[in-house]
């Protein structure tokens, strides 16, 4: 199907991209683009915390969908090529997967690129999930059923961590959701077919993907580390099951569902969902359109299936 014509009506009037990027600028663009607080969608509970973790303090922000004692929790780690994005700008979605899921979800304020280098960003990512496994009675759930979710950089994380908790014996971690990720940083366009097929005209480009991501590479992330690109890892068995989410329409569509493909060729129990008519960020900006709403249907389906486990 052809790219959806809301999506495509925003792509139109993007500007070509600047010569050079400057980050403060483009995170200042993004924070004004952030919802008034009257105007997001109501919860129970949201809570601005702080997490003590090995390598510092890290803010969170804790969303709190019902009353009830949660029966799961979700640590969620926003997208925006390591360098962007905040505990604002993706409020929206943390939002609507605690109210979709039924869980607490943990929203990751960590350290951006490139002021902060590698691994920075990626240990406070995991510094959080495990402070919040320890610390499930502060966070109004049982304890059980922690889950890792994150869009674009932010899935990148979530594989990272994944296996980061593996190694490390962690076996708290019973699921992990990819938002189209960026899991190979090596952008060669010969690599997959989609860096070609969608090279350009649906949002996203192939050849903004190293300039964009050329922050978090030049602060020391190797883009040949399984902790910068997790399709380099050679062994994917003992991971936690995954739902991994591709856009038709996006440069970085293929890697993604050949993660999904190797966990389960390595007998991992992974879901890959293609939604048509997509591009690149979808989650974040045409989350309220009725045709990809569902996502966060999925996703809690995913989650609390077979009693979440």
């Amino acid at each position: 199907m052809p790219l959806h014509p809301e999506i495509a009506k925003f792509v139109a009037t993007l500007p070509p991209p600047p010569a050079e990027l400057d980050p403060v600028v483009m995170r200042a663009h993004d924070e004004s683009h952030v919802a008034a607080p009257e105007d997001r969608l109501p919860l129970h509970a949201v809570e601005d915390m702080t997490a003590a973790t090995p390598h510092g303090d890290v803010p969170v922000r804790v969303y709190t969908p019902t009353k009830e004692t949660a029966q799961g929790l979700l640590a969620y780690f926003h997208g925006g090529a390591f360098f962007l994005g905040s505990l604002e700008t993706h409020d929206h979605v943390a939002r609507s997967l605690a109210k979709a899921t039924g869980r607490t979800v943990v929203s990751v304020g960590y350290r951006l690129a490139p002021e902060n280098a590698f691994p920075a960003g990626l240990e406070d990512c995991y510094g959080v999930v495990r402070w919040a496994a320890e610390n499930g009675a502060e966070l109004g759930w049982n304890g059980a059923r922690l889950a890792i979710a994150g869009d674009s950089s932010g899935g990148t994380f979530v594989a990272a961590i994944a296996a980061m908790a593996h190694d490390d014996g962690f076996e708290g971690i019973t699921h992990q959701v990819l938002y189209y990720p960026s899991l190979d940083l090596d952008f060669d366009e010969g690599r997959y077919t989609s860096l070609r097929e969608n090279a350009v005209g649906y949002g996203m480009e192939t050849a903004s993907l190293k300039p964009f991501n050329a922050f978090y590479v030049n602060s020391g992330a190797d883009p040949a580390d399984p902790r910068v690109s997790p399709l380099k890892r050679a062994d994917l068995a003992g991971l936690p099951k995954a739902l991994v989410v591709t856009a038709e329409f996006d440069p970085l569509r293929d890697e993604g569902e050949l993660y999904g493909r190797r966990l389960a060729d390595a007998g991992v129990d992974a879901t890959v969902s293609r939604y048509d008519g997509a591009g690149h960020g979808f989650v974040q900006h045409f989350g309220g359109l009725p045709e990809y709403r569902k996502v966060f249907e999925e996703t809690a389906a995913f989650l609390n299936g077979d009693d979440g486990r």
